[in-house]
């Protein structure tokens, strides 16, 4: 069994690689990758993210296994991946074809050669962002190593995600705010039209099509570029 110093290395190792500053989608597939590297026992690994208004999605993953298994729970209601993000903090099953909770899910993860499994919340004092997945073909038993592992790793990966949806945030509002500025002086400038009016304009077109203002604003931009490029 391996000492409790090597658990601090291999916790320690995972939170350095994964607060470097990177991308969201990059931040995602590092998590699942250090995941599956860290914590014993699992062969598979997948992070799913919960939108504002309830979506889940699985972002990243090591293999289509994962992706086909998150989405039949969620589609089902059923299953650890389900239960963590329905309250539980952290949900492990030993011995799959022994479970009887989820009556739907566990014949076809069983049909997918799914032995044991692992699901654990990623959350801040902000809310649930999500949960990561973990899943073997190999292993009947989910040690106890692994569900302290996996839930000390889940607290580093929840605050690298909250990061990295943040410096996303950010970016896209100043692209958005960068797009709509320039729209609003090409329609100044074509139109003779003052800002107000401009950004009135902008706001008519976004609603009567049904697009998002940053979209209209880019479209702008981009047909403007290119007519100056003919």
């Amino acid at each position: 069994m391996p000492a409790a110093s090597d658990f601090a290395q291999s916790i320690d190792e995972a939170a350095r690689t994964l607060n470097k500053p990177r991308s969201l989608a990059d931040t995602l597939q590092t998590i699942v990758e250090v995941a599956c590297n860290s914590v014993p026992g699992f062969e598979h690994v997948g992070i799913a993210t919960l939108a504002r208004k309830g979506e889940i999605e699985t972002r990243a993953f090591t293999g289509d296994l994962v992706l086909r298994l998150d989405a039949l729970q969620y589609d089902l209601r059923e299953g650890p991946c389900s239960a963590v993000l329905q309250g539980d903090d952290a949900v492990s099953v030993s011995h799959l074809r022994d479970e009887q909770r989820w009556p739907r899910y566990v014949p076809q993860a069983l049909g997918a050669g799914v032995r044991s499994q692992l699901a654990v919340k990623l959350y801040l004092d902000s809310g649930t962002l999500g949960g990561i997945n973990f899943y073997s073909t190999v292993h009947d038993e989910v040690s106890e190593d692994a569900r302290a592992l996996a839930r000390l790793f889940a607290t580093h990966a929840a605050i690298a995600l909250g990061h990295a949806q943040e410096r996303e945030t950010f970016t896209e509002g100043l692209e958005t705010r960068r797009a709509i500025g320039q729209a609003i002086g090409i329609l100044m400038e074509r139109y003779d039209m003052n800002e107000d009016r401009a950004f009135a304009f902008l706001v008519r077109a976004s609603s009567h099509a049904n697009i998002k203002l940053r979209a209209v604003a880019q479209e702008l931009v981009d047909v403007g570029n290119t007519d100056h490029a003919s």
